[in-house]
């Protein structure tokens, strides 16, 4: 049975309520996109000049960042004291952010080679690469901002703060749609490029992102002072920054492996028409929706957790918390990856098919999403179980899978690109997600009985056989449905309005009647976080 009482669920269920907002926002966002820009040769070069920043957003922030400096944090706390702890807190903060910066200029004079590797067939379109270019250098300045504010995330996570980082996203996409709109008439006023006003208004989101939680870390403990006085202003010889860039280094390799993929499917959808790199970004954002919600805020709920048991030496705790929490990630991805599967469709046409967006751009997005769909679990996994490596000190197994994950998925995008065209690209990096999580599991298993434990096999294949089978039926179910209504004539939106309901009643009924009380318990701690506003508070 699962613990109600679980402090991993309910630090989910804080971050997961937070960054549902986000992520609805996030829509609106791309709402607004799809609105003022549909799926045009401008989206195109927005998409791809943001390529390149976001990939490393990516891999900095949502992934190696946190998988370094939680645990050493947490070691550093638990050795040194808070005084020690913060201290390494503020020289991660400012070294982080001068490197990351420096990459960024870097990144802004050398934009023109850049989109010439990796959009060269822009080059044929008059216009579109000197716009791709002008976007690159605009977008840049974003990398620096939301690396720092992934750190500050991180240190709050591990002081046990989860709601206001997580609601940071939210901050941003708020502050991003309100100046980019802006930005977009004005320039459109001023005979410049419209796009460039969502450019801005994503720098500018950027900043409100990281500061809107320094008033958290002061209250937690940090001092100002430590960011914007404390010298020399690049402590290389600190051992804390050296273990967290040591950890960062192939903690960065280790996570790069879905977001290369992404990027080297953009790369060769580039040779697939106009509008094709727009409708696998647009049907990852919505993807972005639950890996985001149910994935990253299981793993950085994890984290601490997994790295204060593996520093006290309890093993099998450490391997029953790791079991658990995949446990419950799969419990609420599968049911999501076949309802996006069943009304993909629907969803796309309600939430984009309006002005430049046409109906074209929802099939053939909507195939994308189906595709892209099929990995949501293992994407999901795979953000879990990458920092718990880091947690165990073993840089080297994430690594060592990221490269046969990208190795994979490029020789079966380049297989796949060729009869299925773009949507053979999503399809390829669904089956390289799998193989990912399979060799991370593999491998965490091993670890675990170095240690006089393991992972408990048998219960894990059990429920995630009966998770399977609960999402499988529901999904054919739904789907079954929504064709029926269709047929009959009701809209897009009548469809969603009944189908997501009827969606997760299936999802309960079947999960009592499998008896798989995880799915349950997380749509509960999911429910009580949204409606419950003094516990968002904490």
């Amino acid at each position: 049975m699962t613990n109600h009482s679980d402090p991993t669920l309910k630090a989910a269920g804080v971050m997961g309520a937070a960054t549902l907002m986000s992520r609805v926002l996030g829509l609106v966002r791309e709402q607004v996109f799809a609105a003022l820009f549909g799926a045009s040769h401008a989206t195109d070069a927005f998409n791809i000049a943001f390529r390149i920043p976001n990939l490393l957003r990516d891999l900095f922030a949502e992934g190696a960042m946190s998988a370094a400096l939680v645990p050493t944090f947490v070691a550093e706390r638990k050795n040194g004291g808070d005084s020690a702890a913060w201290l390494l807190a503020g020289i991660v903060f400012r070294s982080m952010f001068v490197i990351t910066l420096g990459i960024a200029v870097v990144g802004m004079i050398f934009a023109p080679q850049m989109v010439s590797l990796y959009a060269k067939s822009f080059q044929n379109i008059p216009g579109k690469f000197e716009l791709t270019v002008s976007l690159t250098r605009w977008l840049y300045p974003f990398f620096p901002l939301v690396v720092l504010a992934a750190a500050f995330m991180a240190v709050l996570n591990a002081v046990g703060k989860f709601f206001v980082p997580a609601f940071a996203s939210a901050v941003f996409n708020m502050v991003s749609i309100g100046v980019g709109i802006v930005g977009v008439w004005v320039i459109r006023r001023t005979g410049g490029e419209p796009i460039v006003g969502m450019a801005v208004g994503v720098i500018v989101g950027g900043v409100a992102q990281a500061f809107c939680q320094f008033p958290v870390l002061r209250k937690a403990g940090f001092s100002a002072k430590e960011f914007f006085f404390r010298r020399p202003l690049l402590p290389l010889r600190h051992p804390g920054l050296r273990r967290v860039m040591l950890l960062m280094i192939p903690g960065t390799l280790g996570l790069a492996a879905t977001q290369i993929n992404i990027l080297v499917n953009s790369v060769l959808a580039t040779g697939e028409g106009p509008g094709a790199v727009s409708w696998l970004n647009y049907a990852f954002r919505l993807m972005q929706f639950p890996i985001g919600v149910f994935g990253v805020s299981f793993a950085a709920a994890t984290l601490p957790a997994l790295s204060g048991l593996w520093v006290e030496k309890k093993w099998p705790d450490v391997s029953a918390r790791l079991s658990r929490s995949m446990i419950q990630t799969f419990a609420i991805n599968l049911p999501a990856a076949a309802g996006l599967f069943a009304v993909g469709p629907a969803l796309i046409e309600v939430l984009f098919e309006r002005g430049a967006f046409t109906a074209q751009d929802t099939r053939s997005t909507a195939m994308a999403l189906s595709a892209y769909a099929l990995g949501l679990a293992f994407y999901s996994g795979v953000k879990v179980l990458v920092p718990a490596f880091y947690a165990f000190g073993d840089t080297r197994v994430p690594v060592l899978s990221s490269v046969v994950s990208v190795v994979g998925n490029l020789v079966l995008n380049l297989l796949l690109v060729g009869p299925y065209g773009f949507w053979g690209l999503a399809l390829g990096t669904s089956a390289t997600a799998f193989l990912n999580w399979g060799l991370l599991m593999i491998f965490a298993d091993r670890i675990l009985r170095k240690k006089g434990s393991s992972l408990p096999w048998g219960e894990l294949i059990r429920k995630l056989s009966l998770q399977v089978l609960m999402s499988v039926m529901m999904g054919w179910l739904v789907m079954w449905a929504s064709e029926a209504l269709v047929q009959k004539g009701v809209s897009a939106l009548g469809v969603l309005l009944c189908m997501v309901p009827f969606g997760v009643i299936l999802t309960v009924v079947f999960s009592v009647a499998l008896g798989i009380d995880e799915t349950t318990h997380m749509l509960e701690v999911l429910k009580k976080r949204l409606m419950t506003k003094r516990r968002f508070r904490k």
